[in-house]
């Protein structure tokens, strides 16, 4: 494995607020994609007392070259999810949570059903938190999407993930042209809604093609984006081709915010759901 740059150095995981989430998820049998995907912000997150949730279980049906999160045969959903994560949320005294998911296409609708489910059951407990929904592909079905955005989140969230040109090698299981539909898609059945789309640079992508990509994502109205650094999980997983510097990270933004999105988080460290309350508000 690669030095990583000093840039790229996080906090180490511990504190107060770390433990009680740790603790809360662990007795409610819970998963966060923080945990899961190995993400370099847990520490500050956690300690913050901010997690994105994981539903439809922790196991994918599919092997994305980037991703850490498990793939292979999904067990059985757990109907009490939705509940436990609207009551973990109370107890955590969360003011906007993040639900996401892992990949499902063994269900007909992707998991969209569980989706709202989640939704419901968190505003029926925390009547004044704002949700964002962080949700696959769906395989392109357009019934799955509107079964969504009829339950109205505050955002409705999908990566892009990489540049066009990388899908075959990084995400041979997704297609680029599917998730701008999904997200153009959203904009038609309810134009007032806010959505948000991140990828993931260093993985041998050119300058160009993160421009377009920009563009792409403007093309379907997304208003919220975000831009970070890969970081290989482990050996198994693609390779770093690029670090880009902090400097380069500002660049980008600017780039961005000067194409019409009204939000931009772009820094070597940025996931998905990093800081995503400050988009909102």
């Amino acid at each position: 494995m690669r030095r990583h740059p000093d840039w790229l150095k996080v906090k180490i995981a511990g504190g107060e607020n770390y433990v009680k989430m740790k603790s809360i998820l662990r007795k409610s049998k819970l998963h966060t994609i923080c945990e899961e995907a190995k993400c370099p912000n847990i520490a500050e997150c956690f300690g913050n007392g901010t997690a994105v949730f994981l539903i439809l279980g922790d196991i994918c049906t599919r092997n994305c070259k980037y991703c850490n999160v498990k793939h292979g045969i999904p067990k059985s959903l757990n109907p009490n999810e939705p509940r436990d994560i609207a009551e973990s949320v109370k107890k955590l005294g969360l003011k906007y949570v993040v639900i996401t998911s892992v990949t499902r296409d063994d269900l007909n609708d992707g998991g969209a059903s569980i989706f709202c489910e989640t939704v419901k059951e968190i505003r029926n407990l925390n009547k004044n938190c704002r949700i964002e929904v962080l949700i696959p592909d769906l395989n392109g079905k357009i019934d799955s999407l509107k079964k969504i955005i009829d339950i109205k989140p505050d955002v409705i969230n999908h990566n892009i993930e990489v540049v066009q040109e990388l899908f075959p090698k990084i995400r041979p299981e997704g297609d680029y042209k599917t998730s701008l539909e999904l997200l153009n898609n959203t904009k038609k059945i309810y134009e007032n809604i806010k959505t948000k789309s991140g990828f993931m640079i260093g993985l041998g992508e050119k300058k160009t093609q993160i421009l377009k990509t920009m563009d792409d994502l403007r093309g379907v109205n997304v208003d919220f984006l975000t831009i970070g650094q890969y970081l290989q999980p482990t050996r198994e997983h693609a390779e770093i081709k690029k670090y880009y510097t902090p400097k380069e990270f500002q660049e980008f933004k600017k780039i961005a915010l000067s194409k019409g999105f009204q939000y931009v988080e772009s820094s070597p460290l940025v996931r998905s759901s990093y800081h995503a309350e400050k988009a909102f508000y």
